[in-house]
């Protein structure tokens, strides 16, 4: 359990983000409270109570940002980013946020950049329940990422601190202080750090799509929710 729902009870909504949806094209992004206002009542017209999707989607949201569309020289990344990797959970500022997986805390820090992570946990799971949880048959590093959190759920975090599976690892946050975006969380599932902590690219360029995807395994293959892909 990531969120305070069951899926197989609680009314969800599948929220596209590509260029696919044709509100997005005089919806201001930049404005984050419109952009909350837009998803929120998208979710309260269906009757939700939170608004999911997005691992693998092309979206356009991103280019709100400069922090997705740094294209110089110096970059790392192989253009413009708008591949997301992990699954968002759109729902309300406070909502508490649960480890999926036993793990204990690889790493954390306030990305605090807009349209950044803001606060993010990272989880690193070892030992045969966590090999078994990813359906593995000899166990192999994994991580989890929880982003868009408040503040507050980093303190009192050191690295290793455990954490079982279902405990509370933190809080939605609300914007500005979740890198400024509608309240959601951004989780995501990794086989490789890349050497990185605190941080780890949820978004990727098309030219990237196929290297991320191999580190970034799908999260519903773990969760199962109906309908998400």
């Amino acid at each position: 359990m990531l969120l305070p729902f069951d899926y197989k009870k609680d009314p969800y909504l599948i929220l596209d983000f590509s260029a696919s949806n044709p509100d997005l094209e005089t919806l201001d992004l930049t404005d984050t409270a419109l952009f909350s206002a837009y998803v929120y009542g998208k979710l309260r017209a269906a009757g939700a109570r939170v608004g999911m999707g997005g691992y693998n989607e092309h979206r356009v949201i991103y280019r709100r940002s400069k922090h997705f569309n740094t294209s110089d020289e110096t970059s790392p990344y192989n253009g413009p980013r708008e591949i997301h990797l992990g699954i968002d959970f759109w729902a309300e500022a406070g909502t508490p946020v649960f480890a999926l997986l036993a793990g204990r805390v690889h790493s954390f820090q306030d990305n605090a950049h807009f349209g950044d992570y803001g606060p993010t946990i990272i989880l690193e799971h070892t030992g045969n329940a966590a090999g078994k949880s990813f359906g593995q048959t000899a166990f192999q590093p994994r991580y989890s990422l929880y982003g868009h959190l408040t503040r507050q759920s980093l303190d009192g975090l050191q690295e290793g601190m455990e954490f079982n599976a279902g405990q509370k690892i933190g809080e939605i946050g609300p914007y500005p202080e979740n890198g400024d975006w509608p309240p959601h969380l951004h989780f995501q599932l990794m086989t490789d750090m890349l050497g990185l902590k605190g941080d780890f690219p949820g978004v990727c360029s098309l030219a990237d799509r196929e290297k991320f995807l191999r580190i970034c395994p799908n999260p519903n293959d773990l969760l199962g929710i109906a309908g998400l892909g």
